[in-house]
This record gives C-alpha cells, structure tokens and sequence, in this order.
C-alpha cells in the first residue's frame, strides 16, 4: 500500500467536494489553507477547522495539524488532515520524502496563486487562472453548462464571467456583496428562510439586506473584516431546500470524479488497494 498522499490547495465548499472524494474512494489527502479562509457556504467547508479546529462534512470529519508529523495519526483514525500553510512550503518537506502523488489546486481565486508543474509528479487547477500543459498538467472546468468538468490537457478553462450561475432560475441576484469594509456581524444564519429586503447582517454600521427571498444557504463567518465588493453569502430561492445548505453540491461532485478520473488514468491509486 503507497503512503504517498494527495495534497489539495484550498478547502472552501467546491474543494470539499473533490476531497470528499477522494477520502471515501481511499486516498490520504492533505489540506492547505490560508490563515482566515473566506467560506461562504462554511457548513460543507472543511476549511472550517482553521477557525475550530475540526470540520466535518457529510460525515467526514477534518482535522487541524501544526506538523506534517501528525499526518499519520489523523489518517489512520479515517480523518483529513489540514495544515495553514498558504505557500505550500511543506511540499518541499514531503516532496523529499517521496510521499507527494499528486496536488490539486482547489483554491477557485480565478487565478493563478503559486502552483506550478515542479511542485508534484502531477498537478491538477480548477477552474480558470490555470493552462494545462504549462502551470499544471490537467485543467477541470469550473463553469456551469455543457462543459462543466470536462478535462483539458492542453490550455484554460473558460474565462471568469463574473455572473454566478443559475440556481433555481436566479443569477446574480442570489449572490450579495458586501456594501462596505469592516467587521461583519451576522443576524441570519445558514439554512434561515429570509425575506427580500430583510437585514441579513451588518458591515460595521452598514446594513446588508437579502436581495431575494430563499433559503440563506452561506454567509460569511460572524467578525470576519470584509472590503467593498465582496462575496459575502449566497440566497438560494427554492425556500424548500434547506438540506442543501448541509450537503456537497451538484457541481461540486461532478468536479471531483474529473479529478479521480484523471488520477486513474495517471495511474495514481487510492492507497487501500
């Protein structure tokens, strides 16, 4: 059985999915986060551990490290692990040691924030900021349609469009961004039915209003200091699906069996066989 691990950049709700994935099909899998991760659909955000210390998404639990020595206790008691090292410089460390099999960058920054072919015998981007065959080996579409996680291994994915894809026949106006800077103080949680119009938090003294009615399916985390323009949660209008503000998205697994597709296909095998 290989020690190696894969190693996945990101942990926000998308990345969650693909390392979901590839936890139950049997690979070890290490997390990189950055210092205050920005989730806002934090209840299936493994990246949820740097602020608790531990995150579980449909019943995977995730656990914060501070050495790559404790890797191995959290893999043999079936957990994840994750460590808050934004560069990847513990790459380096296991590189060395042969225990890197593949790195996936999940950030979804829409661009391009370090990772290069060098960093692992394969490398995987999501999403646009990333050409196959050059700054990583394999591209997975990120962008809803007919395309949606199909697998380039030569070029970009599609550009960023800046307009949210549809949910429940809603575009852009099922996503709010903040009014203003400052700390945010949240009056409606995740899962809450809101109302048009209705305060959903507060930007320091500015208020941030839902712009539908729906379910509240994310919200930034409560104190987080935002600037203008920012994403700070996400409406969903079908007020009947609460339970998807608890569960991997759609496009989330879809996502993740292009990148255990293409870990097969290179011949990277999950480490119970």
């Amino acid at each position: 059985m290989s020690d190696k691990c894969i190693i996945v950049r990101g942990g926000g709700d998308l990345a969650s999915g693909v390392i979901h994935r590839l936890h139950r099909c049997g690979y070890r899998v290490l997390i990189l986060e950055c210092e205050k991760p920005s989730a806002i659909r934090r209840k299936v955000a493994f990246c949820e551990a740097v602020y608790d210390g531990t995150a579980a998404v449909e019943g995977i639990l995730c656990r914060r490290i501070d050495s790559l020595e404790e890797c191995e206790q959290v893999w043999q008691a079936g957990e994840i692990p994750l460590m808050v090292d934004p560069a990847g410089d513990c790459m380096i460390e296991l590189s060395a040691q042969g225990k890197v099999a593949a790195l996936v960058d999940a950030i979804l920054a829409k661009r391009n924030l370090g990772t290069s072919r060098n960093m692992a015998p394969l490398t995987i981007g999501l999403g646009p900021g990333f050409f196959a065959g050059e700054d990583v080996d394999y591209v997975v579409e990120t962008m809803r349609g007919h395309d949606l996680a199909r697998i380039i291994t030569e070029g970009p994915a599609i550009p960023n469009t800046g307009v949210p894809g549809m949910v429940g026949g809603v575009s852009k106006e099922r996503v709010i961004h903040s009014p203003g800077v400052g700390r945010i103080h949240n009056m409606a949680h995740i899962a809450d039915i809101v109302e048009k119009g209705q305060i959903l938090a507060y930007v320091g003294e500015t208020p941030v209003e839902a712009s539908i009615t729906g379910v509240l399916r994310g919200i930034i985390k409560e104190g987080y200091n935002v600037p203008v323009g920012m994403k700070i949660a996400d409406i969903d209008p079908r007020k009947e699906e609460k339970k998807n503000c608890f569960t991997i998205s759609d496009k989330a697994r879809c996502i993740a069996g292009s990148v255990v597709e293409i870990l097969l296909s290179e011949g990277v095998l999950p480490n119970t066989l």
